[in-house]
C-alpha cells in the first residue's frame, strides 16, 4: 500500500517503546536491503541523524542483523549534515560511524559523507549531488532513486534539515542544498531536498517520544499546515511511519502491533 501525508492514513506501524522501534526499524532495513540486492545487486540508503536512528544503527551493528546485511553491496549516504568536521560531536557522520559504520564490513569507498567542514557550503552540496549522480549512474536531469531514506522529525515538524519557513522547502531542481537554519544550535546545514526524498522507493520516518505526539497528529491530520515532514510524499514509492506508543498517543484509532 502506498501512503502519503495527503492521504489521511499513511502506512503506520506502532510499537511499544523506543527499543521496540529500533528493533523493528533495523529488521526492516535488513529486509529492504536483501530485496534490493536480489533485484538490483546493490542497496542504496540515506541515513538520518538523531537519537532514535542511532539506536537502530546499533542494532544493525550487532548480531544477528550484522551478519544478515549485505554490507559489501551497500552504499551509504546522509540525508542531512551539520556544518562541522567529521570528528565533531554534532556530526551526523560521526554518530553513524561510531554506532554502525566502523563496526561492520562495509567498504570505505561505499560510504559518502557530506563535507560539513567545507568553507564553501554551496560547493560542498553540489559536490555531494555529483557523487550521488556518479554512484547511481543517473542521466542528466534524472534524480537518483534511493532504495531507502531514513528520516527523523523534530518537535517543530522539521525533517532532515528542512525547517519550517525555509526557502529550501520550495526547491525544485537541486537534490542537495546548503541551508541556514537560524533556530538551530549549528545554523549551517546541508540537506536532501523534497525532489530527491520523494523520488525514493521507500521513505521511513522513525519517531519516538511523547514530546512528538502533537506534531505527529498535525502531520497526519493537517496536511495543509505546511509542516516540513508532511511534505514528504513519495511520487512512486512507499511512505512508512514507524512510531512508538508515546509518539502515536494522539492518533486515536491507528493500528498497532
Amino acid at each position: 500500500m502506498m501512503g502519503s501525508a495527503m492521504d489521511p492514513k499513511p502506512e503506520t506501524t506502532i510499537v511499544d517503546d523506543p527499543a521496540a522501534l529500533a528493533d523493528a526499524a533495523a529488521r526492516t532495513v535488513v529486509q529492504i536491503a536483501t530485496d534490493a540486492v536480489k533485484a538490483r545487486r546493490r542497496f542504496t540508503v540515506a541515513l538520518a541523524g538523531g537519537i532514535t536512528p542511532r539506536t537502530t544503527y546499533e542494532r544493525l551493528a550487532a548480531s544477528p542483523l550484522r551478519e544478515q546485511m549485505p554490507w559489501d553491496q551497500t552504499w551509504v549516504f546522509f540525508g542531512d549534515e551539520r556544518g562541522v568536521p567529521p570528528d565533531h560531536p554534532d556530526s551526523n557522520y560521526r554518530m553513524a560511524n561510531a554506532a554502525l559504520l566502523s563496526k561492520v564490513p562495509i567498504p570505505a569507498a561505499q560510504v559518502a559523507r557530506i563535507r560539513g567542514e567545507a568553507e564553501d557550503a554551496e560547493a560542498a552540496a553540489a559536490e555531494y549531488a555529483r557523487i550521488m549522480t556518479e554512484v547511481f549512474g543517473s542521466r542528466r536531469g534524472e534524480l537518483p532513486s534511493f532504495d531507502l531514506i531514513l528520516l527523523g522529525m523534530g518537535i517543530d515538524g522539521h525533517t532532515a534539515s528542512l525547517f519550517p519557513g525555509s526557502p529550501v522547502l520550495k526547491e525544485v531542481f537541486r537534490p542537495v542544498a546548503a541551508v541556514h537554519a537560524a533556530a538551530a544550535s549549528i545554523p549551517q546545514r546541508f540537506t536532501f531536498t523534497y525532489p530527491l526524498i520523494n523520488a525514493a522507493a521507500r521513505v521511513m520516518f522513525l519517531v519516538a517520544g511523547g514530546e512528538k505526539a502533537k506534531v505527529v497528529k498535525a502531520v497526519f491530520t493537517e496536511p495543509g499546515a505546511g509542516l516540513p515532514a508532511s511534505m514528504v510524499q513519495p511520487t512512486n514509492g512507499r511512505l512508512t511511519w514507524l512510531l512508538d506508543r508515546s509518539a502515536a498517543a494522539l492518533l486515536g484509532t491507528s493500528k498497532s502491533r
